[in-house]
């Protein structure tokens, strides 16, 4: 990949653009953080030719919200697990929409 091909895809929401560092410092928390919720398995960092972790926008998102409710009180493993069940209901409502929105009323005549 090019330095063209990478600055190409930085509004991809799934590039691995940030490094661990500026990742916490963008979150307002801790390397230490960031690997808790890794170890925690709500996100796994994309890993660098160098070995180094990797973070999406998406990620980072992820990341963001499970810190609202670590900074709430809830501890660390649950709060991964409601980010991960709130993930899940939004895809599944995403899924429902797009089904219902595809069906036709009975009766409907082909175009």
């Amino acid at each position: 990949m090019t330095a063209d091909d990478s600055f190409g895809r930085l509004d991809d929401d799934d590039f691995p653009a940030y490094t661990m560092g500026r990742a916490a410092e963008m979150l307002g928390t801790t390397q230490g953080f960031l690997r808790a919720i890794g170890e925690a398995r709500l996100i796994t960092p994309l890993r660098s030719a160098g070995g180094h972790r990797r973070y999406s926008r998406y990620q980072l998102r992820i990341a963001a919200r499970a810190r609202e409710l670590v900074d709430q009180g809830t501890p660390i493993e649950a709060a991964c697990r409601i980010v991960i069940l709130e993930d899940q209901l939004e895809e599944a409502q995403r899924i429902n929409t797009e089904h219902h929105e595809g069906v036709r009323p009975s009766g409907a005549a082909d175009a």
